[in-house]
């Protein structure tokens, strides 16, 4: 089945017919389950005049009208189902309507040297194929799962942990997020939460949480219709910064972690609206009065984070970051939203840079004061 990745263009082509005049597309956007829940009302009637006894549409736009993105620490991602099917109409008769043609849309996108209506159709829906993360913190891949049939965790060439992927063909099913640990959970406290239980801290506990770790693994393997996917892992302490983990959409629609383990610099902007104020009373006033009065003040907090040293295949993982249009960072077991502001991005290799360390300044996408009416 074909693939939509939304963010880029997808054209529907009728092929040349000798005196086409016009087509009709009846477009069917749903979520569900496939085929069962297609709704017995067209999504959208389009019509396009052929041009040299061709037809062409362009639907990712309407298709991505759909998406409303989320993510709150548990790893889930839906998906569209796209049915279509077209009548011709040659010289002005209107021909038999074909049977459906079925696509599944992902909030994903193309590079130009792609070309037309790509599809990222690969099992792994990442770019990279090095994965660091955090020591004791799970590392959460997605597959999809219409292409993937395992998941294998090895350590030494040891198996420890292997899971199933099986097909669905409910929406939000299509894409499966397999982990070592908790879904959501990145650390001992979390866990404990996720699995039902209370945590209280002490410091006995405290001493405790370092033999409570997660499997140890470093590699995964992932099993397809088109052959092995090798992923290699390598774990990261950091004992004087605090890490902080930013989880966005990449380019294929899934969610995608990148930690930042180095220093971190917090600021604080605000933003005054202000009137003047009338103080006299009497033929008098107050010099402790003010004048130049505050109607409205808020702020907007930025986070400038340093990666860490990091190898040169996570360029593109950077680059996915900074065109991804939802971005997420875990802060004290919250997930808030933010947005990248760093415009401009300088590519580093290790012949001319020797060590990567990348700088990614980020603001949060909310005002610092609760103004939400």
């Amino acid at each position: 089945m074909s693939k939509i990745n939304v963010r880029s263009p997808y054209y529907i082509t009728t092929g040349t017919v000798t005196n086409l005049t016009s087509t009709q597309l009846e477009l069917y956007i749903y979520p569900d389950t496939q085929t069962t829940d297609r709704p017995t009302t067209r999504t959208y009637l389009l019509n396009s005049f052929a041009v040299d006894n061709v037809c062409t549409f362009e639907i990712a736009e309407l298709v991505r009208d759909y998406f409303t993105n989320v993510f709150d620490g548990d790893y889930a991602t839906d998906i569209f189902w796209v049915d279509y099917r077209t009548t011709q109409f040659v010289q002005g008769v209107a021909q038999t309507t074909s049977g459906y043609t079925q696509l599944k849309a992902f909030f994903g996108y193309g590079l130009f040297e792609d070309g037309v209506n790509p599809t990222n159709s690969q099992a792994v829906l990442q770019s990279n194929t090095k994965i660091v993360k955090l020591d004791d913190a799970p590392a959460v891949i997605a597959v999809d799962r219409s292409l993937a049939t395992q998941v294998t965790y090895l350590n030494n060439g040891t198996q420890v942990y292997t899971k199933a992927i099986t097909t669905s063909a409910e929406n939000d099913e299509q894409i499966e997020y397999v982990t070592s640990g908790v879904n959501g959970s990145d650390d001992f406290e979390d866990r404990v939460i996720q699995d039902g239980g209370t945590f209280e801290g002490s410091d006995c506990l405290t001493e405790f949480e370092g033999e409570y770790t997660l499997f140890n693994f470093d590699t995964i393997l992932v099993d397809s219709s088109t052959g092995v996917t090798k992923l290699t892992v390598t774990n990261e302490s950091e004992c004087k910064f605090t890490p902080y983990k930013i989880t966005f959409i990449n380019k294929f629609g899934a969610l995608q972690d990148i930690w930042f383990f180095k220093r971190t610099n917090e600021t604080l902007t605000t933003k005054t609206e202000k009137f003047k104020k009338n103080i006299i009373s009497a033929a008098s006033y107050s010099i402790s009065n003010h004048q130049d009065k505050t109607l409205t003040k808020n702020g907007k907090e930025k986070l400038t984070l340093n990666t860490g040293y990091y190898p040169e295949a996570y360029n593109d993982v950077f680059k996915e970051m900074q065109l991804s249009e939802d971005c997420w960072i875990e802060i004290n077991s919250k997930t808030l939203p933010i947005q990248v502001t760093s415009s401009s991005f300088a590519y580093k290799t290790q012949l001319n840079d020797k060590i990567i360390n990348y700088t990614i300044e980020i603001e949060f996408a909310f005002d610092t004061i609760n103004n939400i009416r």
